[in-house]
């Protein structure tokens, strides 16, 4: 039997993305695919874990990459000569359109609802928003149709595909298990808390930072990421509260793995914007995975997970103060801590992880190729 040929393509995402990388390349290779990953970063070829990455250089600017990039990830797509191509970005569909127009099977992985995303994007009117929202979502359900089969990352999005595409299935970004480690003796932990992720406003880091100054116990904030606004980041580091925070920058998954070790708790506290109140935070998994409770936003989705599992705190993300009393309930009740820590690493392990997603992705592959 011929070793199928699967290629996934990015031209957005770093080449060892938790979700593309991670999980789905390198899920696919160990079990019998051959698997190319297409990646745009200036970074040069290489082969990792049974995964070839093909770079096509990266592309300053944005409009560069709409256009100069795509078209780059395209040619070396042509030259991969897959029998599946997997696209992880919305700007892709241009491509995915040509490979099937070429008699390629074709998958879209709609990341995030984006027509709702682009709600949410501060830099146009609320008018000129709802027009470009509205075109793209019908743009998207036109190309949606043509291709074999959509994965979305989550059961709503799911079920926004279902009626445009029936071959249709939720790969969920669960954490792998064992993946940042195991639960931590509790005795290595310190006052701490910790945030790994992109940071910006939206993610609610003057919230954060408010909250570190209200704090009555001696907690510390461990940031780990990028921010992606200058001015922001400016106006943060200005606040009082920033003397509270061990900045750490951007970090491998190693360095992820040592923070969490250390930390009491971590924080997920998105904004109510309607891109987040639907989404499944990969972080917030992974902060159960390790055996630490996450604080998190009050959504309904969200507080249905972590309360029903009873492992962690819900609060109300635009409340400086009610984060602020959330960390000093936890720092300062570790036995509390540790039981919603364990509670929530039980849930990870019975419900939450990346070997059932594992399965549907695997099955849901056997179909495209059948």
């Amino acid at each position: 039997m011929q070793i199928p040929n699967v290629a996934h393509l990015t031209s957005v995402h770093p080449r060892y993305d938790d979700r593309i990388f991670l999980k789905h390349c390198r899920s696919l290779a160990a079990n019998g695919y051959r698997v190319s990953l297409v990646v745009a970063d200036g970074n040069g070829d290489e082969s990792l874990d049974g995964v070839f990455i093909a770079d096509v250089g990266s592309s300053a600017g944005r409009l560069n990459r709409v256009f100069r990039t795509t078209a780059s990830v395209l040619r070396r797509a042509i030259m991969l000569n897959a029998d599946v191509y997997h696209l992880h970005d919305p700007e892709l569909i241009p491509v995915g359109l040509r490979l099937k127009r070429m008699g390629k099977r074709v998958i879209y992985d709609s990341h995030e609802d984006v027509p709702k995303q682009l709600l949410s994007k501060p830099y146009l009117g609320p008018r000129r928003l709802r027009a470009l929202s509205g075109a793209f979502a019908m743009y998207e359900r036109h190309a949606c149709r043509a291709f074999d089969g959509i994965v979305a990352a989550t059961p709503y999005i799911r079920d926004k595909f279902l009626p445009i595409n029936p071959r249709t299935v939720d790969i969920n970004n669960f954490p792998i298990l064992g993946e940042l480690g195991g639960p931590v003796g509790w005795e290595a932990k310190r006052a701490e808390i910790c945030y790994v992720g992109g940071i910006s406003s939206s993610r609610g880091i003057r919230e954060t930072v408010m909250a570190l100054e209200q704090m009555q116990s001696a907690a510390r904030l461990n940031l780990a990421g990028r921010f992606g606004d200058q001015a922001l980041e400016s106006e943060v580091r200005a606040a009082s509260g920033w003397s509270r925070v061990n900045e750490l920058g951007y970090l491998d998954r190693a360095g992820v793995r040592s923070v969490l070790a250390r930390s009491v708790a971590g924080l997920v506290t998105l904004h109510p914007i309607i891109n987040f109140l639907d989404s499944l935070p990969v972080k917030m998994f992974e902060y159960m995975a390790v055996g630490i409770p996450p604080i998190a936003s009050n959504f309904p989705l969200w507080r249905e997970i972590v309360e029903e599992s009873d492992s962690g705190l819900c609060v109300d993300p635009l409340d400086p103060k009610a984060v602020a009393d959330a960390v000093d309930y936890l720092v300062t009740h570790p036995d509390e801590a540790r039981r919603m820590g364990e509670n929530g690493r039980r849930t990870v392990v019975s419900k939450y992880n990346w070997a059932k997603e594992q399965d549907k992705l695997l099955h849901f592959y056997e179909r495209i190729l059948a």
